[in-house]
């Protein structure tokens, strides 16, 4: 595999963040009425059936090694896909990426207790402006139980990246998101029977076109942070807010305003500063 620099890395993060909205954007087209549970077990399925072919033809030797960190990493992925459905009900899709955007920020200090990662002024300040940037955007006046159930989206999304590192390195992206996904799948069925709810499979189509999506953005993941210091790259998170906000416009008519231009000005410049600036670092190093 070719080696990922820092600025590939932080592109391939943009893409992976403006695919995600669409899985987003889906499971916010979903009735009200709609068995949550169900759902999420049917994205836990549809996962495995779509990657399994991949990981038949992939070296399957020594597949289930390190199963404790895939279980544990399944788990916390259950529960992000849990509140995730329950907040992108109940809030604006715009507001609900601005929040989940606030992985990034989380990951700092994660890493720094995790994984002993020194901070850099540059990226602690990028984070800090990127933050400051979804707040604006936000216009919180409250907190209420779909924000704080998107925030728990975002710190899953910001263990479960770091956690990457602690997978068996001879597993490729489609293995390590099928055990992800495969794992989870006893306590999705126990969470849909303990729902109680008839059993519906017409959401199974969206939990497909959802899954696909959020497993490229997954896929991305997994592939930079296990090759790249997540403090060097965790801004690059931040513009997804803005594919949110395209598709907020155009697929649920949720008009931007003045606060919007200011916000995602705060997100994107600091990205553009720090990818420069790493650059400099890096060519400066090859020098000495």
């Amino acid at each position: 595999m070719p080696q990922i620099t820092v600025g590939l890395a932080m592109t391939l993060l943009i893409i992976g963040n403006i695919i995600g909205v669409f899985s987003d954007a889906l499971i916010k087209t979903l009735p009200a009425d709609t068995a949550i549970y169900q759902f999420v077990l049917f994205r836990q399925l549809t996962a495995v059936l779509i990657l399994l072919p991949f990981c038949l033809l992939s070296n399957k030797q020594s597949l289930f090694a390190g199963l404790k960190w895939h279980f544990i990493r399944g788990h916390i992925w259950l529960l992000g896909a849990v509140f995730m459905v329950f907040a992108l009900g109940a809030l604006p899709l715009a507001t609900v990426n601005a929040i989940f955007y606030t992985a990034p920020l989380l990951m700092l200090p994660l890493a720094m207790i995790l994984f002993q990662e020194k901070l850099t002024s540059h990226s602690i300040a990028a984070a800090v402006l990127g933050f400051i940037g979804v707040l604006i955007v936000v216009k919180p006046t409250q907190i209420n139980w779909a924000a704080i159930a998107a925030l728990v989206v975002a710190l899953t999304m910001a263990v479960n990246n770091l956690l990457v590192r602690k997978l068996p390195q001879h597993h490729n992206v489609f293995q390590t998101l099928m055990l992800t996904n495969l794992v989870g799948i006893p306590a999705a069925l126990g969470l849909a029977l303990w729902e109680g709810k008839p059993w519906d499979w017409t959401p199974m189509l969206t939990a497909t076109g959802s899954n696909t999506f959020i497993l490229i953005y997954a896929g991305i993941c997994v592939l930079v942070y296990r090759a790249i210091e997540a403090s060097k790259i965790s801004s690059a998170e931040y513009t997804g807010l803005l594919g949110a906000v395209v598709v907020g416009v155009l697929w649920f008519d949720e008009i931007p305003d003045l606060s919007l231009a200011i916000g995602s000005s705060l997100i994107i410049i600091p990205l553009i500063w720090l990818a420069k600036v790493e650059a400099k670092i890096k060519q400066t190093s090859k020098i000495i």
